[in-house]
């Protein structure tokens, strides 16, 4: 598997979410004005006519909903939980493959900092942080949505609470959204410890697939890849793997 299949699996993530956010835009992007405090207005006032002014892509049809939902706080809240859900899961394979035990890749100094015991140690600090970010806005978004499970028709002052959870949130995604973007841009593969990660049984499914498109059942098939797979001159010898544990089909298929 190369790196660009890893890398797309969270550009697609992403994607999805770009998706949402735009659908969210059409289905909020509603004009409340004229609605009052509950029950209209009086005035005859041009509702199309504010609409278009305002670039708005519709107008609301009751007032009592339009001055009491908040669904619009809601849904960019789940949003912003979700994209940081998916950029928290990209962090941490990132935290693993930048740990001594892979050294797949180096985190740029700009987006790590020194241990404050080990002075040769570099902490992926920024990685870390964007992980602990998706936990604080999903928290935002479950306490938003306790305050207005319970709210009776219209407005109330407990809506107040929606600016601050909002601007939160917005914030936290913004920044975390800067931070990622360093860290993708910036880090170092370390191509030559991610061969020598390879090992012979990663050729298994090749070997599996190879057998089936030769007509070996698939109960023999299973018998010959343990067979290839386990001989101790494909352990022994990596550089050679694939052509030694070829070289063991004739071998394996005879037992």
């Amino acid at each position: 598997m190369r790196r660009s299949r890893w890398v797309l699996s969270h550009a697609v993530a992403v994607s999805r979410d770009v998706e949402r956010l735009q659908e969210i835009r059409s289905r909020t992007n509603v004009l409340p004005l004229g609605s009052g405090a509950i029950a209209g207005t009086p005035f005859n006032i041009d509702r199309e006519l504010l609409r278009k002014e305002l670039e708005f892509d519709g107008i609301s049809i009751n007032s009592m909903d339009a001055t009491g939902e908040r669904d619009f706080v809601a849904e960019f809240l789940f949003w912003a939980s979700l994209c940081l859900t998916h950029l928290s899961k990209m962090g941490e394979d990132l935290l693993l493959y930048s740990t001594k035990e892979f050294s797949f890749i180096a985190l740029a100094d700009a987006y790590s900092t020194g241990s404050s015991l080990m002075p040769q140690k570099k902490n992926a600090d920024s990685l870390e942080l964007i992980r602990s970010k998706a936990g604080r806005v999903l928290g935002r978004c479950a306490g938003f949505m306790m305050t207005i499970k319970g709210l009776p028709s219209s407005y109330n002052k407990d809506l107040q609470e929606d600016k601050e959870a909002m601007f939160d949130c917005f914030d936290t995604l913004h920044g975390a959204l800067r931070v990622t973007t360093g860290v993708m841009s910036t880090l170092k593969i370390n191509r030559p410890v991610m061969e020598a990660a390879l090992s012979p049984d990663m050729l298994a499914t090749d070997l599996a697939y190879y057998l089936v498109r030769k007509g070996v059942s698939i109960v023999c098939v299973c018998v010959c890849v343990c067979v290839c797979v386990c001989e101790p001159s494909a352990k022994a010898n990596q550089v050679n793997s694939k052509v030694l544990l070829f070289k063991n089909i004739k071998h394996a298929v005879s037992l």
